[in-house]
């Protein structure tokens, strides 16, 4: 039998491993069952059970002694019924009551229940309930015992929650540091590199256990760049002391030499962190691929200075040939009115049509949809009369139509179905130079018909395949350089035909010919 002194020795040493709970473990688990295995043996008890409080204020079982798990969704409701019987009329003829049908349901030898509300800094936690087969008195020492039992807990509990907050946010944080599409790097005040993400090491080719450790300038090193780098800002006095809500980011742009050699063109965003006195203590990297962006600046750079050229070559030709005719000291044949009016008239078509591509264009980028006339469309009759219209500007080139007999009308704006076979015989035309057959063809069944425009021209490689029905697009090659284009037909084309609820596509070899090709549905 426990003298009283081995009683209080029992009490002080269970008080101190809950300290120790409080300071060493910080799972809540673990320092939940420490709480309930303690206050049961303090109580000579023979069930305990711990229900933690939600954000919603509903209880629930988080740790139980002595009770089967199958009794667990049993007695989360009667913790919701005992805390909402609370809530309604505190009464400890009530809570003495609840607590009765609660150990019952749990083992009928129990006699006698120990309800401690677990508070810090007067918001409740929880409810730890300590059941036991016999019934006793408490003293005001006991009480005093049990409540210094209950305020540690709660200590305890509060301090593993927070934990528990703070790693489940440090693993959010982490998972969108590592799943985020742009590259991310972190460094320390001296520029070590302390994280680096999956898609740095994708745009880097450093993996990031080889990076991590070293310094920035081991791991970033440029090829060229624009603005003054990292290194240099902070030797300029960017970023050494701050407040956090006033820092100053840092913009870097340039060729990136990666890791095996290659260059990647890379924006950096370099944002500082400050510690509460204003020092340094971090520097996050926001890397961001560019190689699409400055592709993109480089063909409206192209396609401006193309479209400049296009539109000065009518202007100019209109021009000359309109101030020609009006010379007052020479007297005009009919003939040569008729043929500088007709050179008026065409290249006043051909600026037309430009700028309606332009138009086109740029409603398609800002509405992304093209609106369309609908009608029936018989393609075999729109190519033909197509071909007979190319045939006369012409004379190295031969043009066969293959279209089966009855085939079928299809649903379509006919003037935007013109203006795409206008485009791709115009395209046979310009990129086979050197003459040869080009034939315009179709094939149907029950579900769609297919048009196609076949020549035997310079082809395309496969890389630009895909890339040649981009807006401003232009494969890179010295015929290319000598033809006429803004990189908007095929674009505008492949606009058309998806309208319509068609595809669009290429095949092609070079030195063998491409073959142009677009399906639609037939109803």
């Amino acid at each position: 039998m426990l003298t009283l002194i081995d009683f209080r020795v029992r009490q002080r040493d269970f008080l101190l491993e809950i300290a120790r709970a409080i300071t060493e473990q910080l799972d809540l688990t673990e320092v939940l069952k420490r709480v309930l295995h303690a206050s049961v043996v303090m109580l000579s008890g023979t069930v305990g059970v711990v229900a933690l409080r939600d954000p919603n204020g509903t209880y629930r079982v988080r740790a139980t002694m002595g009770i089967d798990s199958a009794q667990v969704p049993q007695l989360n409701e009667q913790f919701r019924d005992l805390i909402a019987t609370l809530n309604d009329n505190f009464d400890y003829d009530v809570l003495n009551s609840k607590l009765g049908e609660m150990a019952a349901m749990l083992d009928g030898r129990l006699r006698q229940s120990f309800a401690l509300p677990l508070i810090f800094a007067e918001e409740p936690l929880g409810m730890l309930i300590i059941f036991r087969a016999f019934r006793g008195g408490a003293t005001p020492d006991d009480v005093q015992v049990l409540q210094s039992f209950a305020d540690q807990a709660a200590i305890a509990v509060h301090n593993a929650q927070m934990y528990e907050r703070m790693e489940h946010e440090r693993r959010r944080l982490a998972a969108i540091l590592q799943h985020s599409a742009d590259g991310v790097m972190i460094l320390d005040a001296h520029l070590t590199v302390t994280s680096f993400n999956r898609a740095l090491e994708r745009l880097t080719a450093w993996r990031a256990q080889d990076a991590i450790g070293k310094t920035q300038d081991e791991v970033i090193t440029w090829a060229h760049v624009k603005n003054p780098d990292l290194r240099e800002a902070l030797d300029n006095g960017w970023a050494s002391t701050g407040e956090q809500e006033t820092a100053q980011t840092l913009y870097v742009e340039g060729d990136l030499i990666r890791r095996d050699g290659l260059t990647q063109s890379v924006a950096i965003l370099y944002a500082p962190l400050y510690s509460a006195s204003g020092q340094l203590t971090n520097i996050i990297a926001n890397v961001r691929d560019i190689t699409n962006f400055r592709q993109a600046q480089e063909m409206q750079n192209t396609f401006i200075s193309t479209v400049s050229h296009e539109l000065k070559t009518p202007v100019a030709l209109i021009k000359g040939h309109a101030a020609t005719l009006r010379r007052d000291d020479v007297t005009w044949t009919d003939e040569i009115v008729r043929e500088y009016s007709t050179v008026i008239e065409e290249e006043s078509d051909r600026l037309t049509e430009l700028i309606e591509n332009l138009l086109t264009a740029s409603r398609l980028q800002a509405d992304h949809r093209l609106p369309l006339n609908m009608g029936d469309v018989r393609l075999d009759e729109l190519a033909a009369r197509a071909v007979e219209r190319f045939n006369t500007q012409t004379s190295a080139h031969n043009f066969v139509l293959e279209f089966p007999p009855d085939f079928p009308v299809v649903p379509g704006d006919a003037v935007r179905l013109r203006q795409v076979v206008d485009n791709l015989l115009g395209n046979a035309i310009k990129y086979s130079p050197d003459g040869g057959k080009i034939t315009v063809g179709g094939l149907a069944d029950t579900t769609e018909v297919t048009l196609f425009v076949k020549d035997e021209g310079i082809g395309i490689k496969e890389s630009d395949q895909e890339r040649v029905f981009d807006r401003f697009y232009r494969v890179e090659d010295k015929l290319s350089r000598r033809t006429q284009g803004t990189g908007l037909g095929l674009y505008l084309a492949k606009a058309v035909i998806e309208a319509h609820g068609g595809r669009i596509w290429v095949s092609s070899e070079p030195g063998h010919g491409s073959t142009f090709a677009f399906s639609l549905p037939v109803l």
